[in-house]
């Protein structure tokens, strides 16, 4: 009897392809294959929890109970978003190698998740909360009461329904913008289940760079992968025809486009790793805030120098801030969530600020030494720290009139502010790396499949594939360096669709508008779902 992966292959190959299956998709790994990925998953596993168990006994946090056992499932559901993460995204990096025989399956997948993992590893973690900024003040406040814990759960649950909905349907969606969408989604649902004036609350900035990236990334990869091959085949047409054939059997291309391949490859995938890798590891950090305050909610291994420095520019901020004219507010934090939602007069910001950095100075031990702070007092300094730089980044975007020197000392206490709160131990960063780079090792077929053989109706050529790759390699490396969050999965779907066109072997249209409307439901899809399942897991917790 075929098994499912053979018969969808065999149905694809009668619908969708005038050609039978590539036979590189139809090798699979034997019982010690599937033996060392369950060794190594567990081993993984086992890692984790031994070291998350380490730093609550530092704490003095491990001890059995409801808190333990909402960290340990929060945990693995966001190590399970890693993990569906890997097998979703990171097989649009491996799809052009596999189909031009550049790499035999098992091994461009595990490559693939090498490379990934290394991403993850050697990441600077500066982005690792930028994705979190999207999260309503209020909701950052209250991580450890129930409402924290049902927006934790709501957008993890959301993004993974819809992650594993489009990857069983085969259709290459982006797992970011579903990200992105479930937190929308949660602040959604929390600014109308709060009947508040600003429902939309967070830093929309990054919403209006992910629209621009849904409409511009598909047009950038058809545009510039198909005008990379109308290059290629006038310089090399005549010169080496095979470029522009299919393969043939197993037959491998030119050393030369084999070794791009395999550098596109690992770039898309060390790229992959590097970005997505640190959301994974602030919805982390999050959840550990969230269940387990005392250990997580400050670094607590800050050498007393730098819990020094922080006070000292929290106290020189705000007896500058006082001399500018700011009067001490009674309920400060109020006035900067209502800051937060674009409510509020500038003199009256500046005075709760103040009012803020006075109880950072009054919170801090005199030694410096974090790690023996209470847990209402640890929670306190956290909140305040998080409030005062949420509060001096949004400033400097109004621009207030303040003296230089008084600017500057507000800049340097968000710096130190964000690195007292916004710390990743190195166990996360390796649990994540495990379960990126675990994730790339199975259920690769079925996106594989869509982006090799179900966008054009005839087999992908070696030139075709190297079109592709270059273009997804350098389009992601540029929006990189502008700050736009483009997917990985958009631009190389969309260039594999461009060398198509440029090839003039045609398009299969029914399995086009699939992936486009997949990619224009994405973010609507994830913000219902996730509004929901927070209002529902509101209601119960």
């Amino acid at each position: 009897m075929l098994d499912r992966y053979q018969l969808l292959a065999n149905l694809r190959a009668a619908r969708l392809s005038p050609s039978p299956l590539s036979p590189v998709l139809q090798t699979r790994a034997g019982p010690r294959g599937h033996l060392l990925f369950f060794l190594a998953l567990a081993g993984a596993l086992l890692y984790t929890f031994l070291s998350l168990a380490g730093d609550l006994q530092a704490s003095g946090e491990l001890q059995a109970g409801l808190a333990l056992t909402v960290l340990v499932v929060a945990l693995l559901i966001a190590l399970g978003f890693e993990f569906i993460n890997g097998f979703h995204d990171a097989a649009n990096a491996v799809a052009t190698v596999i189909y031009t025989n550049a790499l035999p399956p098992n091994v461009a997948v595990l490559w693939s998740g090498l490379c990934n993992g290394l991403g993850v590893l050697l990441s600077s973690g500066a982005v690792a909360f930028a994705i979190v900024a999207l999260l309503p003040a209020e909701l950052m406040l209250h991580l450890r009461s129930g409402v924290g814990m049902a927006m934790i759960f709501a957008l993890l649950i959301a993004a993974i329904l819809w992650n594993l909905g489009t990857w069983w349907l085969g259709l290459p969606v982006s797992s970011s913008h579903t990200l992105i969408g479930s937190i929308v989604g949660v602040a959604l649902a929390h600014g109308l289940m709060a009947e508040q004036s600003s429902v939309l609350q967070g830093d929309w900035h990054m919403l209006s760079k992910v629209g621009y990236a849904l409409l511009l990334s598909p047009l950038v990869g058809l545009g510039a992968a198909a005008l990379l091959l109308w290059l290629l085949r006038l310089a090399l047409v005549h010169r080496q025809p095979a470029l522009f054939q299919a393969p043939e059997g197993r037959t491998p291309p030119p050393w030369w486009i084999r070794g791009l391949l395999i550098l596109t490859c690992s770039g898309v995938s060390f790229a992959h790793g590097s970005n997505d890798g640190q959301k994974g590891m602030g919805l982390i950090m999050l959840i550990l805030v969230g269940a387990m305050p005392l250990a997580f909610a400050l670094d607590r291994a800050s050498p007393p120098a730098a819990v020094a420095l922080l006070v000292q520019h929290a106290e020189q901020g705000r007896l500058g801030l006082l001399r500018s004219g700011a009067v001490g507010a009674g309920d400060a934090q109020q006035m900067l969530l209502a800051f937060q939602r674009n409510e509020g007069e500038m003199p009256q910001v500046l005075g709760a600020l103040a009012t803020v950095l006075g109880d950072v100075v009054a919170r801090v031990p005199a030694d410096g030494a974090l790690g023996g702070m209470g847990d209402e007092q640890t929670l306190a300094l956290r909140d305040d720290l998080f409030l005062a730089a949420e509060t001096v980044r949004l400033l400097d975007r109004r621009g207030p009139a303040l003296p230089l020197e008084t600017w500057s000392e507000l800049q340097a206490l968000r710096s130190q502010a964000e690195a007292t709160i916004n710390f990743v131990p190195p166990w996360v960063k390796i649990a994540v790396a495990l379960a990126l780079c675990l994730g790339t090792l199975v259920g690769w077929r079925r996106i594989v499949a869509t982006v090799g053989e179900g966008i054009g109706t005839m087999r992908m050529t070696y030139a075709q594939g190297a079109s592709a790759q270059l273009t997804a390699m350098l389009t992601i490396g540029a929006a990189d360096l502008y700050g736009m969050p483009v997917s990985t999965t958009q631009v190389l779907s969309s260039g594999v669709a461009g060398t198509m066109l440029a090839s003039g072997s045609g398009l299969q249209w029914q399995t086009i508008r699939s992936m486009l409307l997949a990619w224009v439901l994405t973010l609507p899809a994830a913000i219902l779902l996730s509004g929901g399942l927070y209002a529902l897991f509101s209601a119960l917790l």
